[in-house]
């Protein structure tokens, strides 16, 4: 079954948010394993040519996500998600930031918080999640960085993998 929604990214400059939403045609326990188990996050998470590889995943509250966005020129460039609240099948609470190899967070570029929340619709599962930056100029940074086009790219690939049932 093919899915004509897209991915919805709205930037609020006076909240200094970013809101990304998007409908999968998939049973919300499929979606919520994407997002929640490494080898599935592998998967898609990295906009191709780009890709993902985590070094370690804990995906339990106080744990956290450390992973690498490769370039085709296999360039490492790292990030790591923490996790502070986690409803099962419903919602996480997260923190997403830059940082080296280790997990050490860089502070020099932008830290977001935010919330991903899973809801069961006729068709599949709705996913929405909004984050906050300290600074507009951290939200205008993170545009910059091409955070729309990416994030556009690695939820059409997660549909493709839903839609193929890979997941």
């Amino acid at each position: 079954m093919g899915n004509n929604n897209k991915t919805q990214v709205v930037k609020d400059l006076k909240e200094k948010s970013i809101r990304v939403s998007r409908e999968f045609n998939s049973p919300i326990s499929d979606v919520w394993r994407a997002f929640t188990e490494s080898e599935l996050l592998d998967q898609w998470w990295g906009p191709a040519p780009w890709r993902a590889e985590t070094k370690s995943m804990n995906f339990s509250v106080g744990g956290f996500w450390l992973y690498a966005m490769i370039s085709p020129e296999n360039q490492k460039h790292w990030g790591r998600m923490n996790y502070f609240a986690i409803e099962h099948l419903k919602s996480y609470d997260a923190e997403d930031c830059f940082c080296d190899e280790e997990g050490n967070i860089n502070r020099d570029l932008p830290v977001s918080k935010g919330k991903n929340v899973f809801t069961e619709t006729h068709t599949g599962t709705q996913v929405d999640f909004k984050l906050f930056y300290p600074t507009e100029a951290d939200l205008q940074k993170i545009v910059e960085f091409g955070f729309e086009q990416g994030i556009t790219v690695c939820f059409d690939q997660l549909e493709t993998l839903l839609n193929q049932n890979k997941i």
